[in-house]
């Protein structure tokens, strides 16, 4: 399953399962990434995928993001026994718990990849800014290279003129 960009697109060919598109940047809502969630989910339970792996940037400071694999279905739990174990409690759910599961599980994706987009979003925020400050201060430090080259040529413009002016005094 992939959204963007088209390059990839084009790559990829026929094992495209589906687009989506304009999620990313500042039209990016939890009801946007619904959909991709719902796709994915009915894939799965059509068992057209065994597996749903997503990549996708990992903000982790302003300079840095970490380019991230998180496996989103089957869900990775772990398995950890509780010390103890009370054979005598029982729990209840109201409503079931196979309601609360298929209500839940989606949003549970929903939710993981709407997450993964926000941290993308916020990496390719810190890379402009970052982008743009290195440019801002490049344009700077030309500036004040360029400026001291005119003076540079100026000075040694007067300088020509007065010795111009002062052989000529001399000689009369």
């Amino acid at each position: 399953l992939i959204w963007e960009p088209m390059s990839v697109k084009r790559e990829m060919g026929d094992r495209i399962i589906g687009s989506f598109t304009g999620i990313q940047g500042d039209n990016l809502t939890f009801t946007k990434v619904s959909p991709v969630s719902l796709q994915i989910l009915s894939l799965f339970e059509e068992n057209n995928v065994d597996e749903v792996e997503m990549l996708y940037n990992r903000f982790q400071s302003v300079i840095s993001q970490v380019v991230t694999k998180k496996q989103l279905i089957p869900v990775d739990i772990n398995h950890e026994e509780p010390e103890e174990i009370n054979e005598q409690t029982t729990y209840e759910y109201e409503p079931e718990e196979e309601i609360i599961l298929n209500d839940l599980l989606p949003r549970n994706l929903s939710t993981q990849i709407y997450s993964a987009l926000l941290d993308s979003s916020a990496g390719e925020l810190a890379a402009r800014m970052t982008a743009m400050d290195n440019a801002t201060r490049n344009a700077g430090d030309l500036i004040d290279r360029l400026t001291l080259e005119y003076n540079r040529t100026r000075q040694a413009f007067i300088t020509k003129e007065l010795i111009e002016i002062i052989s000529g005094a001399e000689a009369v």
